[in-house]
């Protein structure tokens, strides 16, 4: 925020870097950009396959890993969601019977989620639905220079925010 009313920081501390009303146009533009983006890739996926987005991606990477098979922990990780709200899905996605949970020999806590051959069906009957809805609401509004520069900004700012710290308060640790 850029006003002129904006409150002086405390003692000692450094005051605010506020955005530039250009700034802040493309802030308010990219967010609600990505939530109407949300919104349209989850309510495709819902109607045509009965899931949320954020299962999708699961059954995705389920698919992608070796054997159809990965450790919980690893699983949050790459979804950057909490263990409890992975916990979650992973019980939806089971009584669906597209995952199945189990145990690791080597360590008694850790387990691993596993893509079933029913789940591995209903992911390659809603990928096309899905490509098909991420095709019209990005690649075919940019023409490919846009599309370059998206992905070189997308990658820019990811790299940027990607915890290098040791302890730092991550989803997938919580």
């Amino acid at each position: 925020m850029a006003t002129a009313s904006a409150p002086r920081p405390a003692p000692g501390r450094r005051e605010p870097r506020w955005l530039s009303a250009d700034e802040q146009c493309v802030w308010r533009s990219y967010m609600h950009a990505r939530m109407l983006l949300d919104d349209h890739l989850d309510r495709q996926l819902q109607r045509d396959a009965g899931m949320p987005h954020v299962y999708y991606g699961l059954l995705v990477q389920l698919a992608e890993a070796p054997q159809r098979r990965m450790r919980m922990t690893e699983l949050a990780m790459h979804a950057k969601i909490t263990r409890s709200r992975l916990s979650h899905a992973i019980t939806r996605l089971e009584r669906n019977g597209w995952v199945r949970r189990e145990d690791c020999a080597s360590d008694k806590r850790g387990q691993f989620a596993v893509l079933t051959d029913r789940g591995h069906r209903m992911l390659e009957s809603a990928a096309p639905g899905h490509v098909e809805a991420v095709r019209q609401a990005i690649f075919d509004r940019l023409s490919p220079e846009q599309q370059r520069a998206l992905g070189e900004i997308m990658q820019a700012v990811a790299e940027g925010l990607q915890p290098r710290e040791a302890g730092a308060d991550l989803p997938w640790l919580r």
